[in-house]
């Protein structure tokens, strides 16, 4: 092949990238991924509300730790999602989750109905995994989408944050198994 035949080639076939490219950025997959974006990107800036008010009502050192460390990672995940935003040429914008303002409300009213000490540890612990599997679920499906799309970039930002969810589901678990929870059994009503 000439040399003009190969450049020729690349181009067509630099072409057709693109034009498949520009087709899925335009297809209901794209708009779906997009629209997850939106909810957990609301969900991760409700957390950042959230967690502040767990951590003062924790009384256990080790929940305390996981939740405060947790707040860390999920301001870096806010960040992460507005920079995957950006992959694919918009500005970060949120929309309600209603399932993550459920579970905060369910958190909130555990805490105002349990008593302080592991009994509201405990109680915490439910609420915050019950959010992780939420998260979980929503960043493993948006990793699944991105790969989808080739969005590779955005692929590997996804599956940094699930992998942090799902260790933060771990930690809440070790620290409930620990002690809080046969504390909690041990405490008369």
């Amino acid at each position: 092949m000439t040399n003009s035949n190969q450049n020729l080639a690349s181009s067509q076939t630099e072409k057709k990238n693109l034009s498949a490219k520009s087709h899925m950025q335009s297809s209901q997959l794209m708009q779906l991924f997009e629209d997850e974006l939106k909810d957990i990107y609301w969900a991760e800036n409700a957390l950042v509300n959230a967690l502040p008010m767990m951590i003062q009502n924790a009384t256990s050192p080790e929940l305390i730790d996981v939740l405060t460390s947790h707040l860390a990672e999920t301001k870096e995940q806010i960040t992460r999602l507005e920079d995957i935003f950006l992959t694919f040429g918009k500005k970060a914008a949120a929309e309600k989750c209603e399932a993550i303002a459920g579970l905060i409300k369910e958190a909130e009213a555990i805490m105002q109905d349990c008593e302080i000490g592991s009994m509201r540890d405990a109680g915490i612990i439910a609420a915050a995994q019950k959010i992780e599997h939420y998260e979980i679920a929503t960043y493993g499906t948006l990793r699944q989408f991105a790969e989808t799309l080739g969005m590779t970039e955005a692929t590997h930002m996804l599956k940094t944050s699930l992998e942090e969810e799902k260790a933060s589901d771990e930690k809440l678990t070790i620290v409930a198994v620990s002690a809080i929870n046969v504390e909690a059994a041990e405490t008369k009503a």
